[in-house]
This record gives C-alpha cells, sequence and structure tokens, in this order.
C-alpha cells in the first residue's frame, strides 16, 4: 500500500457520516505545512496555550455553528493531522494530495457532500487562524445571514503602518463611480480582493479601474496601499452558487495555484452580491507563517486569560503562567457563587487539563499540576512540585494538607485531610496499586512510597515503602509508633564490588 493509499483509508476510517438535516458545512483548510515556519511538524500542529491551531479552529467553528458538519482538508503530514482531530460527529476527512492552492483545497472538499442531499451554507476556516473563537463564527454566520449575501469575507483591520501591511486589500464598492453617480444599494459591496505585491507592481500615474454591474470605479496606487481592510481568509457561501462556479476556476497566475479569493470576481460577474465584516476584536483574524508571530499570538492568548482571571484569582506574574482553558472556566463558574475563592498562581504555574482548584489554595512558583488532579480546602503547594496523573487515574487531595518543595507526586492517589508532605519526597500510585494516605499524616526526609495504604497520624522519615500497608500502632504511652529509617533488601548486590 502506498503513502497515499493510506491516507485515503485513514481518512476514510476516522470520518462520520454527514447529518444532511443539517443546512450549514464547515470546511477547514489543514492541508499546508508552512515553509516559512521552519519545523518538521505541519504549520497546523504549533499550538496556542496547549492546544494546536487546527483544534482550535475545529471547535471554534463546531461551537459556533450548532449542528454543522465538518470537512477538514489535510495535505502535508495528513496522518498527523488527522490523528490530532480524531473521529468525531458529522465531521469528514479529505486528503489534498497536491497542493494546488485554496480554491482546489475546497475543490477536494466539495467532493465529500452529496450535491443532492445538500442545500444551504458553507463556510470556510483556514486551519491556522489559532485566536478565532465560538463568537467570532457566530456572528460571521449570523451577519452572513443577514446580510442575504450569496458570499462574505471575514475582513480585518491593520491597525500598524499601512506600507508594512502584506495582506490582500479588500475593494469594495465606492459612493461615487467614475461618473459622479452614487453607488446606491451596491455601495460597500465588494469588488474585488488585490494581494499587496500585485497593488506595488501598478504604474504611480495611472489609477486602477474596477468594472461592477456596468460602472466604473477607479483607486489609485496609493489609495489601494492605504486600504486597511484585510482579507481574513475565513468565507461564507451559498452552496449551491459555491459549487457552480468554482468549478470556473483557473490557476493560470504565476504560481500556477486555485485561489479560492478569484471566486470573488465570478460570483459578481453571475450578479451573485459578495460583502464583508470585519470583528470587533482584530486580533481573532490572526494567522501565523514563521514562530515570532505564533509567539505573538501565545502572548495575546496569555492576556485574554488573565484578563479574565485577574480579578478573581492571584496570579503572580502575568506574563509567566499556563491555566488550561477548561480550569478557566470553572475558575470562572466557581466565582459566581459570590464567594470569595483566594487562590494564588505563583510565578511560572502550570495548571494542564483535568485539575480542579478549590477554596483558598495556593500554587507557589513553577508548580506544575496536570490530569485529573483535584484540590480540597485550604491546600498549600510549595515551590518545584510536580502533581500529575495518566487520562484515566484520579487524585485526590483532601483539605488543609501542605505539600512543601520539589515533592514529585504522581498516579492514582488519595491524601487524607491535613496530611504534611515534607521536601524531599517522591510518590507514586499505580493502577494495581494505588497509593491511599490518611487523615493528619507527616512524610519527611528522603523517602520514595509506591502503592502503600498509610493508615491516619502516622509519621514516616527518610523511608523507602513499596506496596505496604502501614497500619497506625499505638504504644503503651499514647503515641503512635513512627516510621523512620525502613528500608527493602537490597536487590543486584552480586554485581556490586568494592573499588
Amino acid at each position: 500500500m502506498t503513502v497515499h493509499e493510506e491516507i485515503y483509508q485513514k481518512a476514510e476510517e476516522l470520518s462520520s457520516d454527514f447529518k444532511y438535516t443539517e443546512k450549514e458545512v464547515s470546511i477547514i483548510l489543514a492541508a499546508g505545512h508552512g515553509k516559512r515556519i521552519k519545523s518538521h511538524r505541519s504549520k497546523m500542529l504549533h499550538a496556542i496555550w496547549g492546544s494546536t491551531t487546527v483544534e482550535r479552529v475545529f471547535n471554534a467553528s463546531s461551537q459556533g455553528i450548532p449542528s454543522v458538519n465538518s470537512i477538514l482538508v489535510a495535505g502535508i503530514k495528513a496522518m498527523d493531522v488527522m490523528s490530532v482531530i480524531g473521529k468525531r460527529q458529522q465531521t469528514q476527512f479529505a486528503y489534498q494530495a497536491e497542493q494546488k492552492g485554496t480554491g482546489h483545497a475546497v475543490q477536494v472538499a466539495l467532493e465529500k457532500i452529496n450535491e443532492k442531499k445538500f442545500e444551504g451554507n458553507v463556510f470556510v476556516f483556514p486551519g491556522d487562524m489559532g485566536l478565532i473563537n465560538k463568537e467570532t463564527v457566530a456572528m460571521f454566520r449570523n451577519a452572513f445571514i443577514s446580510s442575504k449575501s450569496d458570499m462574505m469575507v471575514l475582513t480585518g483591520i491593520f491597525t500598524g503602518n499601512a506600507a508594512e501591511n502584506s495582506y490582500g486589500r479588500i475593494i469594495r464598492v465606492k459612493g461615487m463611480d467614475d461618473e459622479g453617480k452614487p453607488c446606491g444599494e451596491d455601495c460597500g459591496k465588494v469588488i474585488e480582493i488585490k494581494e499587496h505585491k500585485d497593488i506595488l507592481s501598478l504604474p504611480e500615474d495611472k489609477p486602477y479601474l474596477l468594472k461592477y454591474k456596468g460602472r466604473t470605479f477607479s483607486y489609485s496606487k496609493e489609495e489601494l496601499i492605504e486600504n486597511r481592510e484585510f482579507n481574513s481568509g475565513v468565507y461564507a457561501f451559498d452552496y449551491k452558487k459555491l459549487v457552480a462556479q468554482i468549478k470556473n476556476l483557473s490557476s493560470e497566475n504565476v504560481q500556477n495555484e486555485i485561489y479560492i479569493t478569484d471566486l470573488i470576481s465570478l460570483f459578481n460577474k453571475s450578479g451573485y452580491t459578495v460583502s464583508a465584516v470585519s470583528p470587533e476584536d482584530q486580533d481573532v483574524v490572526m494567522g501565523f507563517n514563521d514562530k515570532s508571530v505564533l509567539k505573538e499570538m501565545e502572548n495575546i492568548f496569555r492576556k485574554k486569560v488573565y484578563n479574565k482571571l485577574k480579578n478573581i484569582i492571584e496570579i503572580d506574574d502575568n506574563d509567566d503562567f499556563f491555566i488550561d482553558e477548561s480550569v478557566v472556566e470553572h475558575i470562572l463558574e466557581m466565582d459566581k457563587t459570590g464567594i470569595p475563592l483566594d487562590i494564588k498562581i505563583g510565578k511560572g504555574v502550570y495548571i494542564g487539563k483535568g485539575v480542579r482548584l478549590n477554596y483558598n489554595l495556593s500554587l507557589k512558583k513553577n508548580v506544575f499540576v496536570n490530569g485529573n488532579v483535584t484540590f480540597g480546602k485550604n491546600v498549600h503547594v510549595w515551590e518545584n512540585v510536580h502533581l500529575s496523573t495518566l487520562p484515566h487515574q484520579q487524585f485526590i487531595i483532601g483539605d488543609g494538607v501542605e505539600i512543601l518543595w520539589g515533592d514529585i507526586i504522581k498516579g492514582n492517589i488519595e491524601i487524607g485531610e491535613k496530611t504534611k508532605i515534607e521536601s524531599s519526597v517522591n510518590m507514586t500510585g499505580s493502577d494495581e496499586f494505588p497509593l491511599r494516605i490518611g487523615k493528619n499524616v507527616l512524610i519527611k526526609g528522603t523517602s520514595y512510597i509506591f502503592g502503600c495504604i498509610i493508615e491516619d497520624e502516622i509519621f514516616i522519615e527518610h523511608s523507602v515503602l513499596i506496596r505496604k500497608k502501614i497500619n497506625k500502632l499505638v504504644k503503651r504511652n499514647g503515641e503512635v509508633q513512627r516510621i523512620r529509617f525502613f528500608l527493602p533488601m537490597p536487590s543486584g548486590i552480586d554485581a556490586i564490588e568494592n573499588l
């Protein structure tokens, strides 16, 4: 089986049936590699705030358009890109074996739709638009429906030096044509998207002329350069009209590629309406071609998270923290109760997916928490502690627990209330041998504990305990027996000799 055959087979395995009673399809273009990103990974698999850009676009589309059917077009690193999304309801995968442009990618996607069964709207999203969100998608969808247009473009507004704007410009119908006649109801309709390099090649002394419904509109070169409205790469179409026109796209250009932007002129020539709308939050239309822009997008996302939380919890360094979006949502829900959370997050803290925070929680500098870790109330975790689980495991920390510097605690674990784990302790619980620690336990010194059951009020110091039951043994004087310097019998001693 060839590589291409394997990809087609994988695409078929991951694809699920469309629900043709739903009248909307979303196409996500994730076939490109992105040469300027200078990475062996697909451009679409680079992450922003813990999630790949293609996941972010897919989720924004799915959440912003209820019950939408989805088509993801994969190409470079197709197996990796498809595996990230995995099998989803009402989702098909299309393979663009040769990258012949955005228009060609849409052609490949449309082959997945049964033309006899579907009518409605098609939305197209670039897979690298990692800051787009469900609110923007919903706004764009509603704007397209209410406009009664046949095609719509989501645009951005460039805020920097116009000469540095390398995006394609949105050229709209002016207020007056060349004969001085008002544009009427056509005012603001989109005539063309003009690429920046093509604008630069225009003559200085001649206007750029465009025909629209038999009327001529002229634009100076300077006017086009100063035009700050640019193409984001997000589109909406009437499906039937898209299918009728997309086969007329040509690759007769310098790059020999089929461009989706050429559909604008085809729609206009056919008497269809093309409009455009821009979001309030301009950050959402950002895409990236290199590592510096990807980092900028990560910083923008971090600022958005910080602004959501800054008046709810304490974050020591707003430039150095990570809190997974699911945890952010949980914090926001907790805040709705009106009870102060008193959660403190130190510099460099990482809080991953699955973690559940609680009231009066303190996570000091560089604490790492990931997986199904559930905190009780009044828990304090000191610097450089690592707490984690595998996806199917549970780690429960009781009220009033304190975990000191540098501890590593992983796996299937329960820690009882008011227990104290001092520094230099390493503990693990497996599926077969979970770790269960009772209430008011003190573990200190250079200790390692695996898969044990430890009863209440036990004192453990400088010990290695593997699959042991530690019973609460009360001496005659009423003190609980301490466990100190317990070491198992050595293994492999025959391979060791004195020097």
